[in-house]
């Protein structure tokens, strides 16, 4: 097994506390947090500035590394602030793509391009997206393309300071923070607790604060030409299933919940490219999720890609709008 590979298996669990190989990578978090407290002094010091763009900015991530719901929320962020009237834009760095400059998501778009988060983000909700290295870069373009874009959501950038935003949105799930250290001894990419403005449990955690939100399977899965079948529908019949996620096992748990029988699983790195096409080859009905399935769909178009649904508390929502009210917003 490749290093990478192992370490994208074992690093979750080591995390879970505080056991001897934590104690040994311990070192290497004091590390980090040394480089975490000098570069905080250069923004601190005013040696380097935060770029502010002419319209709100809310930032949508984690502090721990492994998916937590952050793509799903900024998908519910977006859609909410469409239903309330703002002509909503989204930017992001496009991590996993292998191209580094500046551009617009477009619906056909290739994830090697945009990335794989970004193009779902704007297959799902309608709202122009761009991509950036640098996620100010991407707010510039795609406010100058889309003047009528009045308020951004960042996907991720939480610890991007070089942009300035008006609202910080933190999303955690059930593994909370950890053991509560930094990498590579815990999950942790920056000391918490940390100020934000919203903090969105998925899942249970003994964290004090924040709102609730339900992760859910939706109830159809579709494949490349648009063909839906519902989940039920397949119950007491095998099927496979393959994700290339943070966390690939969360989302086989989540099938096994609503009754399904996973014969085969195969679990990939987060934003795996299938660009040596699938890795299941058999003649059982295959199962992915909506951020693999542009990829994979190059090589097995009939794959069914599961949408996940995050519905945050109603209590959420009204916060958030509360915070827009009364920001004093350019």
């Amino acid at each position: 097994m490749r290093l990478s590979a192992w370490l994208h298996q074992q690093l979750p669990r080591i995390w879970t506390s505080r056991g001897w190989i934590a104690w040994l990578l311990l070192p290497f978090a004091l590390i980090h947090a040394a480089l975490l407290w000098a570069r905080a002094q250069l923004w601190r010091w005013g040696w380097r500035h935060a770029h502010r763009l002419p319209v709100p900015v809310i930032v949508v991530g984690n502090v721990v590394a492994g998916g937590a719901g952050k793509t799903p929320l900024t998908i519910a962020v977006v859609k909410h602030l469409q239903q309330q009237g703002w002509k909503a834009g989204v930017i992001s760095r496009g991590h996993g793509r292998r191209l580094d400059d500046i551009r617009a998501v477009l619906p056909d778009s290739f994830p090697t391009e945009v990335g794989d988060e970004p193009l779902l983000i704007h297959q799902k909700t309608g709202a122009p997206v761009w991509v950036a290295n640098l996620r100010a870069e991407a707010g510039l373009a795609l406010l100058q393309a889309h003047p009528e874009v009045n308020i951004l959501v960042c996907d991720d950038g939480l610890q991007h300071w070089a942009l300035a935003r008006d609202m910080d949105i933190c999303v955690m799930d059930e593994r909370g923070v950890g053991n509560g250290w930094l990498l590579p001894a815990g999950p942790l990419r920056e000391p918490w607790p940390r100020s934000v403005d919203l903090l969105l449990h998925t899942g249970p955690n003994d964290l004090p604060g924040g709102f609730r939100a339900q992760r859910q399977l939706g109830p159809l899965a579709h494949d490349a030409h648009g063909r839906s079948l519902a989940l039920s529908s397949l119950i007491g019949q095998p099927v496979d299933a393959v994700a290339g996620l943070a966390r690939p096992e969360a989302f086989f748990a989540m099938l096994r919940a609503v009754g399904l029988q996973l014969n085969q699983t195969t679990a990939l790195p987060d934003h795996f490219d299938y660009a040596d096409g699938s890795p299941t080859h058999s003649d059982r009905l295959l199962l992915c999720t909506e951020k693999d399935a542009a990829k994979l769909w190059l090589h097995q178009p009939a794959a069914l890609a599961v949408p996940l649904v995050l519905t945050p508390e109603a209590a959420f929502w009204l916060a958030l709008d509360k915070r827009l009210a009364e920001k004093p917003f350019r």
